[in-house]
């Protein structure tokens, strides 16, 4: 009886911990050969969800060196998305239509 309740205790725990980490998730959805947003603000920890609302593929990238990443080619409905881990300024693209621009500054 002692242990059940000692996992419930830690598994609460992680559950209120987890829940203060998380951050804000902010939704750039992609519609007519372009980001919804041409800059955002976020901070370490926020998640930018990038949401494929036009019926051709897009692809997000960023070569910034505060943070890289390539989410790949995904088509219509399909939403993808990444964690923002350090400070510093993001400039994101679509690597199949590079007039796609959205800059995202990071803050703590």
């Amino acid at each position: 009886m002692m242990k059940s309740l000692r996992t419930v205790l830690v598994a609460s725990a992680l559950i209120v911990a987890g829940t203060a980490l998380a951050g804000e998730q902010h939704l750039v959805a992609q519609k007519n050969k372009a980001f919804t947003a041409k800059t955002l603000k976020a901070k370490v920890g926020d998640k930018l969800v990038f949401r494929n609302d036009d019926v051709f593929h897009h692809n997000v990238f960023s070569l910034s060196d505060t943070q890289s990443f390539d989410l790949g080619s995904f088509g219509q409905g399909v939403a993808r998305e990444v964690v923002l881990t350090k400070t510093g300024t993001l400039e994101i693209e679509c690597a199949i239509h590079p007039e796609m621009k959205l800059v995202v500054e990071v803050s703590k």
